[in-house]
Order: structure tokens, then C-alpha cells, then sequence
């Protein structure tokens, strides 16, 4: 009987949802050693930042905050992504940021993929950028965005059959001949695994609106080949293997801010951190509230900078 209450309880606190507040922001911050952040949405819409960000990091950081920022946008490394914050401002070290790019290298390497074996990338240039890190080589991203197929007669599309990892995520040169060269390795290559860095449905890749996320990608390479990928990145709590080995921060004292439910929050929840939606990106409040939503973080507030402003 004691164990049904202690579920009970359990899934009404995850219900529970507050609007942050003078009140409890003070508590937040007294029980956070590490603000774990989202970067679209929440960081910058496109190249625009959203208002307040530089001040609020710079203050969380006087507190003597560990600041961190996990983006499922592969499109960069983080080599890329630490310029990007150096370019709006913001001084951030490529150890602090974990991006699903790097993550699909960190996957390779953790699982002993063999460095004789080639990856085949659908994506863009953060991936091929990760993987020559990591030490593996890889064929496709931007190189093929302007290759062609041509559909006659006794024509046979070749492709290496050395690939043994596909990694699909968000490609804005996505094509048919890419398609068709994933597609054949996974289903042609014994053993050629498939890894998708996320499955986000859209994204802010500009400060005025929403565009095809990494998910549509991924869908298109499910559909063909009939078979779902592993993901490396939010919601998986891959990528939290290496922050706690990094930082040695129990997930007890970090908080996940994002501002999307089925990735950053429940990324947030999947590995026991305290959760923040913030409304400045992609979920709004009719989301949040919605009846069929069952992703509920602790707390949720306009954008970023409200942490300081109700401080």
C-alpha cells in the first residue's frame, strides 16, 4: 500500500507545474549547481539573441554557477558553436558545449566503431567536423548537397561498401541522391548502423519562424529503409555520460532549460534534473496547458533573463 501512495505521489509531482516567481526562484537557484541550456529558442532565435541572455549567464556565473549548453542542432561542431557565442557577445569554452554532432562521434568512438569503417553523413558541417576529430572518416554532408541521380536504363547507383554508420541530422541540402546513398547503406552494408543526432520536428533556424527540423530527415531515411535509429541526442541521456564524468555534478543539482518539452524537458527529467520551459521558442502556453501533454516540468517562465529579474 505504501509503495502505491509513493507512485501516486510521484507522478503528481511530475504533473505539478509552476510559473517561476520571486518566491521560488531564490529556491531554484539555492538548489542548482548547474544550469544546463538549450540554445535555439532559448540562447537565440537564428543569429538574433533573445533579450537579456548575455546579463543573465554573466550573473549565474558571478553566483558561481557551472553553465553548459546541449543543443540537438548538429549543424555546427562546437568548435563552430563556440564561435557563434563569441560572435553575439557571449564568451563560452568548447568544453561547455555538448551538441548532438559530438555526440554522434562520442557514440562511434564509445562503441568501438571500427576506424577502417567509413560514416556516411547526411547533415551538415558539424557532423564531418566531430567525426575527423574523433578520428574517423566520413563521406557525404555539404559535398553531395549538389549531386544529382539520373534515372535511365540499366543504371545502377553505387555506393561504398565500406560504410558501416550512417548519421542523419538536420540538412538544409538534403537530396535525392543523399537518400538513396543512406538508404543502400543501411540496407545493403551487413551490420551498417543508423544513427539519427535527433528527431526534432522543426527548429528556429531563423529569429522569424519555425523550419524543418532534423526529424523530417530522419523520417526519410526510417520510411525507405524500415528501420528506426539510434538517437544520440535529447531526449536520449547519452550526452549526460560525459557532463557528469566532466563536470562530477550529481543531475540532483543541475537544472535542464529548454524550451521544448519532448527534448530538452524530458532530457531534463530522463537523467533527474530539475526542469525549466521557457516560453521563447518553440512550446507556448496552449502547449503546456493542453490535456494531452503529459511532459510537465517543475517550473516555466517567459525567456531566460526572468531568473534574474524575479531574483
Amino acid at each position: 500500500m505504501d509503495g502505491q501512495n509513493s507512485k501516486s505521489t510521484t507522478i503528481d509531482d511530475k504533473m505539478s507545474c509552476q510559473p517561476l516567481s520571486h518566491h521560488n526562484t531564490r529556491n531554484l537557484l539555492d538548489s542548482v549547481d548547474a544550469f544546463l541550456f538549450d540554445c535555439d529558442g532559448v540562447i537565440w532565435k537564428g543569429d538574433a539573441l533573445i533579450d537579456g541572455v548575455p546579463e543573465t549567464l554573466e550573473k549565474l556565473r558571478s553566483m558561481g554557477k557551472k553553465l553548459i549548453f546541449v543543443t540537438n542542432n548538429s549543424t555546427k561542431s562546437r568548435k563552430q558553436y563556440a564561435k557563434k557565442f563569441l560572435s553575439l557577445g557571449i564568451s563560452v569554452s568548447e568544453d561547455e558545449i555538448f551538441s548532438s554532432s559530438f555526440a554522434a562521434a562520442m557514440y562511434l568512438k564509445v562503441n568501438q566503431f571500427p576506424k577502417e569503417k567509413k560514416v556516411y553523413v547526411i547533415g551538415e558541417e558539424g557532423i564531418g567536423e566531430e567525426l575527423e576529430l574523433a578520428g574517423f572518416t566520413s563521406l557525404g554532408g555539404p559535398e553531395d548537397g549538389k549531386k544529382t541521380v539520373h534515372l535511365k536504363p540499366n543504371y545502377l547507383f553505387e555506393h561504398d561498401k565500406n560504410v558501416g554508420a550512417v548519421v542523419v541530422g538536420l540538412d538544409q541540402y538534403i537530396n535525392f541522391y543523399k537518400l538513396q546513398y543512406g538508404t543502400l547503406c543501411i540496407r545493403e552494408n551487413p551490420g551498417c548502423l543508423f544513427i539519427a543526432t535527433n528527431r526534432d520536428a522543426v527548429g528556429h533556424l531563423t529569429d522569424q519562424q519555425e523550419w524543418p527540423g532534423a526529424g523530417c530527415m530522419v523520417a526519410a531515411i526510417c520510411g525507405t529503409t524500415q528501420k528506426e535509429p539510434i538517437v544520440v541526442g535529447k531526449p536520449s541521456t547519452f550526452l549526460m555520460d560525459f557532463l557528469l564524468q566532466k563536470f562530477n555534478i550529481p543531475t540532483s543539482r543541475m537544472c535542464m532549460v529548454g524550451d521544448r518539452l519532448d527534448t530538452d524537458i524530458l532530457f531534463g527529467q530522463n537523467a533527474g534534473c530539475t526542469t525549466l520551459l521557457v516560453l521563447s521558442g518553440v512550446t507556448n502556453m496552449s502547449d503546456l496547458q493542453d490535456s494531452s501533454n503529459l511532459i510537465r516540468p517543475e517550473y516555466f517562465t517567459n525567456q531566460v533573463s526572468d531568473i534574474i529579474r524575479l531574483l
